[in-house]
């Protein structure tokens, strides 16, 4: 009895510290300490192989690296563990979306329909998963045609987004319409986003289509001093002074 009880204890103590750990290693993961996280995460990995979300979490630290190769290692892992899993899915496919695009076009073709049926897994299985939907419209909206690509299969996708999330649905139609140099359709869908949303990176979105595609630099600036309203940003007030010299100078 006094055995089993012992054991009972050391099991438990040795739980704890697994999850204090965790919560640790996802502390500086949440802090973008990448380096730090990435040695807090494979201790953990190297006492449990099997453990999901250490190996999710060591997929996520290698792509915010941008060592895309490696997370989709630990992304497959996950995969083969759980097919039916979106996020999963989604993460495996972006992943091998983002390293096919800093490798050669035909190691890139070749892992193409690999990139698209992850992705498509991913949409199917979540059918409010805005992430993969995202990646969907970007990815036919860059393809070239004869590879597959297509700016109506792009739109039905941003269309889809509309539905779940409006913002994320106009930033994708923007996002298409500056790809197809339709700069005025752009303001509209980018307009949309900042009315919907209002987040800093909508008002970005449309000061930039004003700045570098339209040339007005005027408008650019109404729309960033319109986002130091809503928004406290160190980098949003450098960029207003910016702009407001450059406007002096041209003036």
């Amino acid at each position: 009895m006094k055995k089993t009880f012992i054991a009972l204890l050391f099991l438990m103590s040795t739980v704890a510290y697994g999850q204090s750990a965790f919560a640790k290693a996802e502390q500086l993961f949440k802090a973008e300490k990448f380096d730090k996280a990435q040695i807090a995460f494979t201790k953990l990995y190297e006492q449990d192989h099997s453990d999901l979300d250490v190996i999710e979490r060591l997929g996520d630290i290698a792509s915010h690296q941008n060592n895309f190769e490696k997370a989709m290692g630990y992304y497959k892992k996950l995969i083969d563990s759980n097919a039916k899993s979106a996020r999963y899915n989604f993460k495996y496919g972006g992943a091998m979306g983002l390293y096919a695009k800093s490798s050669s076009k035909f190691k890139a073709l070749g892992m193409l329909d690999d990139i698209k049926k992850h992705l498509k897994k991913a949409a199917e299985l979540d059918p409010k998963h805005i992430e993969s939907r995202h990646a969907l419209s970007q990815l036919y909206c860059e393809l070239p045609g004869i590879v597959g690509g297509s700016i109506s299969k792009s739109r039905s996708y941003a269309d889809q987004l509309i539905k779940i999330s409006p913002v994320d649905g106009h930033l994708a139609h923007g996002y298409i319409d500056e790809y197809e140099e339709e700069y005025d359709d752009a303001v509209v869908s980018y307009q949309k986003a900042v009315d919907t949303g209002g987040s800093l990176l909508t008002y970005r979105k449309l000061a930039s289509i004003y700045q570098h595609k339209l040339n007005d630099d005027k408008k650019a600036l109404e729309t960033l001093k319109k986002a130091s309203l809503k928004h406290i940003d160190t980098q949003l007030k450098a960029d207003i002074l910016s702009l407001e010299s450059k406007i002096e100078m041209d003036d």
